[in-house]
């Protein structure tokens, strides 16, 4: 027997059968949800990318079209291949050079991923301690208001070890938050599952939505015009994402690599990969258009090659991932590097053009104005860490001011001096040129979300441009 509802819950979930599929916020009923004492919604995604980027010097023939970084500065800047994708979204971009985290320049950068989102000195050796990531300290501040205080994702799952996460996201104790890489597990927390029963006859059903459509074709009658057709979206959004998660399965039964085995063989598709990707922003997707979270970390990738992350590179054509980052020196080899790049970014500009396709549910605007998208990696040139390569996307709604390329420093405007590197000697190297500390953007934007910080890894200054 279907449970009865209050107004308040039916605006908020579908429910048949035991199991219940949050909805977004309609419009039909936005004038008790949407108050004028509710503050709008901050979101907050954090994606990181392992390996650093291509950084051919500029007398090297693949510098004008595979650089990560653009050419030109200010408003006045031109995105190589490496970024192209996300020309259609230029004004919701900002691209930074110049910053990193002090505690970690002198660190190799398969080391350093762990303090990506803390700026804690981490090291590369020794005794370990880290501290609470940026994006718990966020969801700290509003994670009381969602189903979920934060979402965790990565490609390898777990937590990894110590100077080798899987995560992201580390609490006040700076102990590693685990990470959810199951699409299926994911998805299933858009549900709710009030038995044993109910997980069963979702898991038997031809789709999980099927349960719930008597009760969708109820609700609709309570709706808008407008409201009728985001709901019939809605549904198809997540009936795709259900498809695509089933399809992720067959990634995730990849066998790991194991010693005295070939497994430059396994039988992975181009799609599988991709598909993969696709569905881990979907899910984020979903997750932040029923506001069951405000906060996402995904870590695409382990540093080292490490894990099933390293066979991400198929999509496009490569056995591996992360020996693209040692072979730069050969021929075509920033070339390869940088489609792999691409192909990251493509993903990325469709999940941020998603979000701006999207108005915003419940409020003004779009989805993408009012979350922001920090891209970045802990590396740049051969596992150098410093001048890491990042990119802000949308947040226009928090005071976000984008269509530039902000350079930090002194020394290497140019990008020069960590470019053309491709031996472990580089992380050895001399600073000869200064950086600021990437903890003065993480500051930046735990004011702009509104959390009370006056200093955050280190930093308690501010970047005035952003």
């Amino acid at each position: 027997m279907k449970t009865s509802l209050s107004s308040i819950d039916r605006r908020r979930f579908l429910r048949g059968a035991g199991v219940a599929l949050a909805l977004p916020l309609f419009e039909t009923f936005s004038s008790k949800a949407s108050s004028a004492s509710s503050p709008a919604k901050k979101r907050f995604a954090t994606f990181y990318l392992p390996d650093g980027v291509p950084m051919p010097l500029k007398e090297d023939p693949a510098f004008q079209e595979w650089s990560w970084f653009p050419h030109g500065v200010g408003g006045d800047f031109q995105l190589t291949r490496c970024l192209e994708p996300l020309e259609p979204l230029r004004q919701e971009l900002t691209v930074l050079s110049g910053l990193s985290h002090p505690a970690a320049r002198n660190v190799h950068g398969h080391s350093n991923a762990d303090q990506f989102l803390t700026g804690a000195a981490t090291g590369g050796a020794g005794e370990y301690q880290n501290s609470i990531s940026l994006d718990q300290l966020y969801a700290e501040s509003v994670g009381e208001q969602t189903r979920f205080s934060s979402l965790v994702l990565s490609t390898d799952g777990g937590t990894g070890t110590p100077r080798g996460a899987h995560t992201l996201s580390f609490n006040r104790s700076g102990r590693a938050i685990p990470a959810e890489h199951r699409p299926k597990r994911v998805f299933d927390q858009l549900f709710a599952k009030s038995s044993d029963d109910a997980a069963r006859k979702l898991a038997l059903s031809k789709s999980a939505l099927d349960d719930l459509l008597e009760d969708a074709r109820s609700l609709q009658r309570q709706l808008s015009g407008n409201d009728q057709e985001a709901l019939e979206e809605y549904l198809q959004s997540v009936r795709e994402t259900e498809v695509k998660v089933e399809k992720a399965k067959r990634w995730l039964d990849i066998p790991f690599a194991r010693p005295n085995v070939d497994h430059l063989e396994l039988d992975v598709t181009p799609e599988d990969p991709r598909n993969y990707l696709q569905t881990m922003y979907d899910l984020i997707y979903l997750a932040f258009k029923t506001d069951s979270t405000r906060v996402a970390t995904y870590q695409i990738g382990r540093e080292n090659g490490v894990g099933i992350s390293d066979y991400l590179g198929r999509a496009v054509g490569f056995k591996l991932t992360h020996q693209l980052s040692h072979q730069t020196k050969e021929p075509d080899g920033f070339k390869n590097f940088g489609t792999y790049c691409r192909f990251i970014t493509e993903e990325l500009a469709r999940f941020a053009s998603r979000l701006k396709s999207t108005p915003e549910p419940g409020g003004e605007g779009n989805m993408l104005d009012h979350s922001l998208l920090l891209w970045g990696s802990a590396s740049s040139a051969f596992h150098l860490s410093r001048n890491y390569p990042l990119l802000l996307l949308g947040g226009g709604s928090m005071g976000y001011r984008h269509g530039q390329f902000l350079k930090y420093g002194r020394g290497n405007e140019e990008n020069q001096a960590t470019s053309g590197i491709s031996t472990d000697a580089g992380w050895r190297g001399k600073m000869n040129y200064e950086e600021l500390p990437l903890g003065n953007l993480y500051l930046t934007m735990l004011q702009k979300f509104g959390v009370e910080a006056t200093s955050f890894a280190g930093s308690a200054e501010t970047l005035s441009e952003v």
